[in-house]
């Protein structure tokens, strides 16, 4: 079986999307559906290519048991939009960054990671950096909502698969 390959995208690459990354990996490894996906972070800038997630996100994190200060920062690249199945930006800046660099037969696996919460009514996961730790907490709160709703439009999918293939 194919995994579904997940590519979380912020600026920077050292706030939101590692804390997406590992928030969403802690959910599918809290579901036993680990050897399901494949998930990775990067930023459409180059700013701190090769550096560890912010301290202040990494301290976010652990207080709900996650660690990230394994991953490190990449720019994402042209071929990214070949190979993942969902590229999921952080906000509209960062979007709109993605659909430049997309190639137009994979511009359709691009969204708003926002979207997959639309109960919250909120379209962006707001950039921590500059601000203090309650950022980082809004953008945890922000990121566990959108995951567990990407986990559900994931399973929803894969439902539906099974279903033709049967059928």
């Amino acid at each position: 079986m194919d995994k579904i390959k997940i590519l979380f995208v912020c600026m920077g690459n050292i706030c939101r999307s590692p804390t997406a990354h590992g928030v969403f990996r802690g959910l599918v490894r809290a579901r036993d559906m680990e050897q399901r996906f494949e998930i990775d972070c990067a930023g459409t800038h180059a700013y701190h290519i090769g550096h560890a997630p912010d301290a202040r996100a990494q301290a976010a994190v652990r207080t709900r048991g996650i660690d990230i200060g394994h991953l490190r920062a990449r720019k994402v690249s042209a071929e990214d939009f070949a190979y993942f199945d969902h590229v999921l930006a952080m906000d509209e800046d960062n979007y709109d960054n993605l659909m430049a660099l997309c190639p137009q037969p994979h511009a359709h696996k691009v969204k708003l990671f926002m979207e997959f919460a639309p109960d919250l009514h909120v379209r962006e996961v707001p950039d921590p950096y500059y601000g203090g730790a309650s950022g980082f907490d809004r953008v945890l709160d922000l990121v566990e909502a959108a995951s567990e709703g990407l986990f559900d439009h994931l399973q929803d999918g894969d439902k539906v698969k099974r279903r033709q293939r049967r059928g």
